[in-house]
């Protein structure tokens, strides 16, 4: 074989070598900037993040792509806001590890939110939220990678789903009707960006409301057509993102 197809052969080789091969797989950042926040009645609200992974957590979280314990503290710092009332509180991130044993990943994410108003009133609710995946046999891989951020989406999937549940379960007195950041649109009840459905904090009829040290709204919001009064109109999860 001469020169010249020697080296149109070994192109070739070449171009189908590349062919085969797979691009590496992309990990966009964790977003929930579209999800309408809820209006907690103080003055001054803290995100905090108080999670330090330990020994068995930390090798497993340094290679996943996003930080499970930053991505919620900022879906936190977006979707839970101040009204401006007399009153402060705080939000902790507690937990957000992932370990492995057995050949499974076992992620874990808790949040604290403790409120304090005047003339003693205080609040507090808690969310937590776990999963498991199949660990791949290398955590450094592309792989181990994709699993570890699937794992870390499906947490916060849930987590939007249990902290609006948590919210009006123990803290519903202290929920404002409106955020004035937005311009006085209620908190939810419509679909958001990307198909989610909001929550919306509902009233049952005759219910009464402790105080927190600011104003009651002067009227329960009436229920969206096909949900009984008193209902709970939760975040669902947004699909079509790898789950």
């Amino acid at each position: 074989m001469t020169r010249a197809p020697r080296l149109a052969a070994a192109a070739l080789l070449a171009t189908l070598a590349g062919c085969s091969s797979s691009p590496p797989p992309s990990f966009p950042p964790l977003d929930y900037s579209y999800l309408r926040p809820y209006v907690l009645k103080v003055a001054n609200l803290s995100v905090v993040n108080n999670y330090t992974p330990g020994p068995d957590a930390q090798p497993v979280l340094n290679n996943d792509p996003v930080s499970p314990a930053a991505t919620l503290q900022a879906m936190l710092q977006h979707r839970l806001v101040a009204s401006g009332a007399p009153g402060t509180g705080t939000v902790t991130v507690q937990n957000a590890a992932i370990t492995e044993a057995n050949g499974m990943l076992t992620g874990t994410m808790t949040v604290d939110i403790n409120l304090q108003g005047p003339r003693g009133a205080a609040g507090f609710a808690e969310a937590s939220v776990s999963a498991t995946e199949q660990a791949p046999d290398d955590l450094t891989s592309a792989d181990g990678q994709t699993a570890l951020y699937h794992l870390t989406k499906h947490l916060m999937d849930l987590m939007n789903v249990q902290l609006p549940y948590q919210l009006q379960h123990s803290l519903q007195a202290w929920l404002s009707w409106s955020n004035p950041q937005a311009g006085g649109l209620g908190l939810g009840g419509d679909a958001g960006a990307g198909g989610a459905i909001q929550s919306a904090p509902l009233t049952a009829p005759g219910a009464t409301t402790p105080d927190t040290g600011a104003a009651a709204p002067s009227a329960p919001m009436p229920a969206p057509a096909g949900q009984p009064a008193g209902g709970v109109l939760g975040v669902l999860p947004v699909s079509g993102n790898g789950q």
